[in-house]
């Protein structure tokens, strides 16, 4: 047994002192040392990236560190676990995403009876029949319905008789009140003047 694990032993301990192994297993540790550094670097300037708390990017570090160049890997593993899922820069793309399809959809008009989504160009609301733009007869572009006149041309549009009807619904207290006022202007006139003639008569 010893013819033949001897041999065996000299094997190794040749090779073990053999110049070129000696410096690659060195070359091997060096390699293994710095990927341990580069790697609690990288934890560090990931979490950086990921988190505005200033503390944690030490903290990410301090983990690799404490694990040893032997067992680093795992601290790699616990950290791609617990790390937050986004960058800051991908939570501020996806905000600005969202910000932007939230500005598309309030651009979209929606119809002021049935709250229905309608396009711009379009007449009547195609749901409840409500009408949304008229055109003008003068430039042919569309105009708000309650516009009295066109902003594009300057054409005054044509009342209709139910706006007719409520102006001068409005308008009908101010003649009450312009036609009260007279009355009671020329009745005060009136008891004055009948004041003096009682006060000029003898007694």
């Amino acid at each position: 047994m010893d013819a033949i694990l001897e041999p065996i032993g000299q094997f190794w301990e040749g090779f073990l002192n053999n110049p070129i192994v000696q410096l690659a297993s060195q070359l091997i540790v060096i390699y293994v040392v710095l990927l341990w550094l580069g790697t609690a670097y990288w934890a560090f300037r990931d979490m950086q990236a990921r988190t505005e708390n200033p503390i944690l990017p030490y903290f990410a570090a301090a983990l690799i560190i404490f694990f040893t160049p032997l067992l680093f890997m795992f601290a790699v593993v616990l950290y791609l676990i617990i790390r937050p899922r986004e960058t800051l820069a991908e939570v501020y793309e996806r905000s600005l995403a969202e910000e932007s399809l939230l500005a598309e959809v309030e651009k979209n008009e929606l119809c002021p009876v049935c709250r229905d989504r309608v396009d711009a160009d379009w007449l009547v609301c195609p749901n409840c029949r409500t009408r949304l733009h008229r055109v003008c007869p003068s430039c042919n572009r569309l105009a708000e319905p309650t516009w009295p006149l066109c902003a594009f041309c300057g054409r005054e549009f044509e009342r209709s008789p139910r706006s007719a009807r409520i102006r001068a619904r409005t308008s009908e207290p101010d003649t009450d009140r312009e036609r009260e006022e007279p009355a009671a202007a020329s009745s005060t006139d009136a008891t004055a003047e009948h004041g003096r003639l009682r006060g000029a008569t003898p007694s």
